[in-house]
């Protein structure tokens, strides 16, 4: 398989909101499969279209509301995904939303065809440079979604 591209999502300076941006960390600590990127997209910008573009495969992760308790990890995958962020199109402290990165890519036929969010129950979203309790301890279980994706899409299965 070519690249697959794991963005991680968020402003570290809000808490919770950054917990993309942790799990990417977490994961950048212990070895990764070759061809497997990690990108600390921060707050998101057009300027993101370009790696999702250049990726076979995409795991965006991200604080999402999910109406669960906080620190509850969900993944949502191709179709899936879509419909979940079709399906929360609200306001966000991202520069520009997910779903505004979907369309451009599927305007440019660029959008993955293995894609997957996964998505974080942020708990506190204030300022802060920790994540709280709860979503602090959901990022090694992201981390295991993730390396799970990773498995399930070398080894071919759908």
């Amino acid at each position: 398989m070519q690249k697959i591209l794991i963005l991680g999502l968020g402003n570290t300076l809000l808490s919770d909101e950054g917990v993309g941006v942790h799990v990417v960390q977490a994961l950048a600590a212990a070895p990764v499969d070759d061809g497997v990127e990690l990108l600390d997209g921060g707050t998101l910008g057009f300027v993101l279209a370009g790696p999702v573009a250049e990726a076979a495969a995409l795991v965006v992760v991200d604080a999402a509301q999910l109406h669960e308790a906080p620190g509850t990890v969900r993944v949502f995958k191709d179709a899936e995904m879509d419909s979940f962020l079709a399906g929360t199109r609200k306001g966000s402290v991202h520069e520009v939303g997910l779903i505004d990165l979907m369309g451009i890519a599927r305007l440019t036929d660029t959008w993955p065809a293995r894609r997957a969010l996964v998505a974080i129950q942020p708990g506190r979203v204030d300022w802060g440079e920790a994540a709280s309790a709860p979503v602090a301890a959901a990022v090694p279980l992201a981390c295991g979604h993730i390396r799970s994706l990773l498995r399930e899409w070398r080894h071919g299965a759908a």
